[in-house]
């Protein structure tokens, strides 16, 4: 079954935060269409207002810019709030190795702030953002939740530190927490600029413009690329998911493994370009190769990715020949 087939109860209230960003939006524009009430938490540092503009006039939805910092503003837009999809957190490995200490800030202080909200306020599921970066320098694939290594930077660090804050908020006050391990999501809405853009959408943005991408390495790293539309499903099913599977994190991903080089020849190969990319150095605090084993998502959460790599990137490529 897909997300859209889900049934929650009738007035049922959601709350996104970080709903102007990439994942954010679309889970906002997900949940709208299935006809339900959505409130949504941005303070639009890294989200983008055009990316919810389209739904301010709708009457189901109601925009809040607010931080997660401040926990006075996460008990104002949890109160009467069902089901939290909290999505805001600063992202990318590289800028959290320069700036560790907003990161600590960020993602740590107001991911707790956001739990304690929602405990606060009765919120019946609590379903939020992790990463594969907290796999660190496990080096076996695939990656298999409870068989982690060191973090590999502050960034990994704050995912890792909100999963154990994920397990008390569920032993010790009975909130149901969902962590979703993302691996490497992709497709519309996701920003292409910038130094910290992630690599799909910058190597479309770059081709079409005519200009070299340059690839951190050699190109033969690897990861599990996952179409937005899988982690929508994964976030919706979590929210509907048994109690007792709360309290713990999931892969969350297609299961595949693409070669950096090979996806860069792809979009080469269907934009109609001879741009060679430049190689440049590693990225300090990047992992060689991520493949994950999504067997406990589809166990516990009935998960069940329809989009491969291949589906996905195909859409995302349309949808950024018509917005770049």
């Amino acid at each position: 079954m897909g997300y859209k087939e889900l049934k929650f109860p009738e007035q049922s209230v959601f709350l996104v935060t970080g709903c102007a960003g990439f994942i954010g939006s679309n889970l906002v524009e997900a949940i709208l269409n299935m006809g339900y009430k959505v409130r949504g938490l941005d303070n639009l540092s890294t989200g983008f207002y055009k990316n919810i503009e389209e739904f301010i006039a709708h009457p189901n939805f109601e925009f809040n810019k607010g931080d997660i910092r401040d926990l006075e503003t996460c008990k104002q837009v949890t109160k009467d709030v069902d089901f939290v999809s909290h999505q805001a957190a600063w992202g990318s490995v590289p800028r959290s190795i320069e700036m560790p200490l907003y990161y600590e800030e960020v993602n740590i202080r107001g991911t707790l702030n956001m739990m304690e909200a929602s405990k606060i306020n009765g919120v019946k599921k609590f379903v939020y953002a992790s990463s594969s970066s907290v796999y660190g320098d496990e080096p076996n694939l695939p990656k298999i939740e409870g068989r982690e290594g060191n973090v590999l930077s502050p960034y990994s660090l704050t995912k890792k530190v909100n999963e154990e804050y994920g397990r008390l908020y569920k032993e010790l006050y009975n909130l149901d927490t969902y962590g979703m391990r993302y691996f490497n999501v992709f497709g519309r809405r996701q920003n292409p600029e910038g130094a910290y853009a992630a690599v799909i959408p910058k190597f479309i943005k770059q081709l079409m413009n005519n200009e070299q991408p340059t690839i951190n390495g050699d190109g033969k790293q690897s990861r599990d690329f996952t179409y937005i539309e899988n982690v929508i499903e994964a976030n919706l099913k979590a929210l509907v998911a048994p109690s007792e599977e709360a309290g713990k994190s999931y892969n969350i991903a297609f299961g595949g493994q693409e070669f950096l080089i090979d996806i860069y020849n792809y979009l080469k190969k269907s934009l109609c370009k001879k741009i060679d990319p430049n190689f440049g150095p590693d990225r300090v605090g990047d992992i060689k190769h991520s493949n994950a084993s999504i067997a406990n998502a589809k166990k516990s959460l009935g998960y069940s990715p329809d989009w491969s790599f291949e589906k996905g990137i195909e859409e995302a490529l349309e949808w950024y020949k018509k917005n770049i």
